[in-house]
């Protein structure tokens, strides 16, 4: 029933129109905890453990269950388990899915939204009962919104030149499905039970196991610059030989070039000249770069840039999942004041504002469409510009043979690369500062800021780690080493917990020291920039003393020898620098 690569190239529009709306109803909704929350409170979820003078039940208010701090810490353990599975499944699912592809996980992904959905519902009926069943519910939400959002991001490789557009918008939607949950509470709100909106999520996603079922094909979608594309793709290969484009086009050029510079062979069929087929150039150019060997995955790990952005990562991932999970609570504190006993207006106030406030939050989500693309333009910024592309050779020797005078300014991709790298994590570490700034005032509408700046963070921070990635280690090493510091950082991420648990239990709802701390720790942030400045400038002068000075005068380095590789990846004894 699986259709083929050819039939599903044909349906590639659909499939991506139908990804970007799947990642923003049934991806990572879980981080619209904010809204969630306030609904689970509402129907009463593990309000059993309020009892005495810790529960809050006045007729004012509009919790029809007794509410207390108790309660949240419960459900908040909830979210920290599918938070942390929504990040750390990531390694087993690129693994799995390297070797099945991405049809049988996107299969289990909306099934397993689907029963989270169902779960939820069952859940509600009778949470004196049934509370327990959110944990699960919870799991499953987080394991198949990262399933559902893991594999949409090898569609783009069906679009060719289009594949970076394609791909911010993966993410984007991916980031924007905080969105979800405040619009859930706002249909709530209006009179609709929270058990059939949920059994109709529930429905809605098996229409996403169908919608799999018919388009998505059984094999990996082949990325354009890997040899067999054309052959997997289109039925004939000519048929986007005036399209190709990058390694493709070099190869093509190549095979002309050594056919033209041959001899005839000769007439009395003593000597046979051979004419050598694109096949056969890729597997020279195959041999050649493996010739050298390759780069081990353990130095690739214990490489030090890695290692600074475990640090960059896990602290950032901490400081937004903190946030998200403590945002009610800190929007509570800054209308009572923190004080213990409260008068049932202001508790009433209270609630209205942490609501009203949740709402914009969710709506705000939907900023992560427009940046990020930008953070993809500046991780692209200048990059066609380069002159060492397999299309722009004979550009780099006309640049060496000018008149001497004003000094070109050349660029190469790996220096380039590692350059928007650098403003990238500067831009987003820039950012992160500016938000626990803004959480450390206590004033209402100061907090607009705040959720601006988080979720321009959010959506920055994987995209500028994904970027370094692909231009320091080898392409095969993507996968896993993206997947590992997913997972690293979501179990970093699980100190969020404890930190809830301080804040609410001995800092009496006060956010503002672990607010400092967190703003201290942030700093951290830019020692990986620094390290990239330091690695690039090394680089640059091993480089040196390889084909003479640099041009100081841009910034700009020699022609990169053989220790780089051929798709514009550093070499592997830099990467251990």
């Amino acid at each position: 029933m699986a259709p083929t690569l050819q039939q599903a190239y044909r349906r590639r529009w659909w499939m991506a129109c139908t990804a970007v709306v799947e990642n923003l109803f049934f991806s990572a909704v879980l981080l619209g905890w904010g809204s969630l929350l306030i609904m689970l409170k509402h129907e009463g979820f593990y309000s059993y453990v309020c009892t005495g003078e810790n529960g809050t039940n006045d007729s004012v208010t509009t919790y029809v269950h007794p509410s207390c701090v108790e309660q949240e810490e419960m459900l908040n353990l909830g979210f920290t388990i599918g938070s942390f599975l929504l990040s750390a499944a990531t390694l087993p699912l690129g693994i799995l899915m390297d070797r099945f592809g991405p049809r049988p996980l996107r299969l289990v992904g909306s099934a397993s939204f689907a029963v989270s959905c169902a779960l939820m519902a069952l859940a509600a009926y009778s949470p004196p009962v049934l509370s327990p069943l959110i944990f699960l519910g919870l799991s499953l939400n987080g394991f198949g919104g990262i399933c559902l959002t893991f594999t949409s991001l090898t569609l783009p490789n069906m679009f060719g030149n289009l594949r970076s557009t394609f791909m911010a918008l993966m993410i984007g939607s991916y980031a924007s499905s905080a969105v979800t949950f405040p619009g859930v509470k706002l249909i709530c709100d209006t009179g609709v039970s929270f058990i059939n909106i949920m059994l109709v999520w529930s429905s809605l996603a098996c229409l996403l196991f169908l919608n799999c079922l018919i388009n998505w094909p059984k094999e990996s979608f082949p990325a354009p610059e890997e040899a067999n594309y054309t052959k997997k793709i289109k039925l004939s290969s000519l048929a986007l030989d005036h399209r190709v484009t990058g390694d493709r086009f070099y190869i093509h050029v190549k095979v002309v070039g050594k056919r033209l510079s041959q001899k005839t062979p000769y007439l009395d069929g003593s000597k046979e000249e051979h004419y050598p087929s694109i096949q056969d150039l890729h597997s020279e150019a195959t041999e050649s770069s493996h010739a050298a060997g390759p780069v081990p995955f353990r130095r690739s790990v214990c490489s030090p840039i890695f290692l600074w952005s475990l640090i960059t990562m896990g602290m950032t991932q901490l400081r937004i999942i903190f946030y998200m999970a403590a945002m009610n609570k800190m929007l509570e504190f800054q209308v009572t004041g923190g004080r213990e006993h409260v008068s049932a207006e202001l508790r009433k106030e209270a609630e209205q504002t942490v609501s009203f406030y949740s709402s914009i939050f969710g709506v705000m989500q939907l900023l992560c469409l427009l940046t990020c693309p930008f953070i993809g333009y500046v991780m692209d910024w200048r990059i066609k510009d380069c002159i060492d592309g397999p299309g722009n050779m004979n550009t780099a020797e006309k640049t060496r043979n000018m008149v001497k005078g004003k000094p070109p300014k050349i660029r190469y991709r790996k220096i380039q690369k590692l350059t928007n790298a650098i403003r990238a994590f500067v831009i987003t570490n820039l950012l992160l500062v500016g938000f626990g700034i803004t959480c450390l005032i206590n004033n209402l509408p100061l907090q607009y800021v705040t959720f601006i700046f988080h979720t321009v963070v959010r959506g920055f921070f994987h995209s500028a780690c994904g970027g370094l990635y692909a231009a320091v280690y080898p392409s095969n090493h993507f996968g896993t080493l993206t997947g590992l510091q997913s997972m690293i950082s979501a179990v970093f991420a699980l100190l969020q917990q404890p930190l809830f648990m301080a804040m609410v239990g001995p800092l009496h709802g006060d956010p503002f020291w672990v607010n400092l701390a967190l703003l201290i720790f942030s700093l951290a942030g830019f020692l990986l920039p620094c390290y990239l400045y330091y690695f690039r400038r090394k680089v640059l002068q091993e480089e040196a003393t390889k084909e003479g000075p640099l041009d100081q005068t841009n910034g700009t380095p020699v022609k990169f020898q053989d220790g780089a590789a051929s798709n514009g990846l550093l070499s592997s004894n830099s990467t251990t620098a």
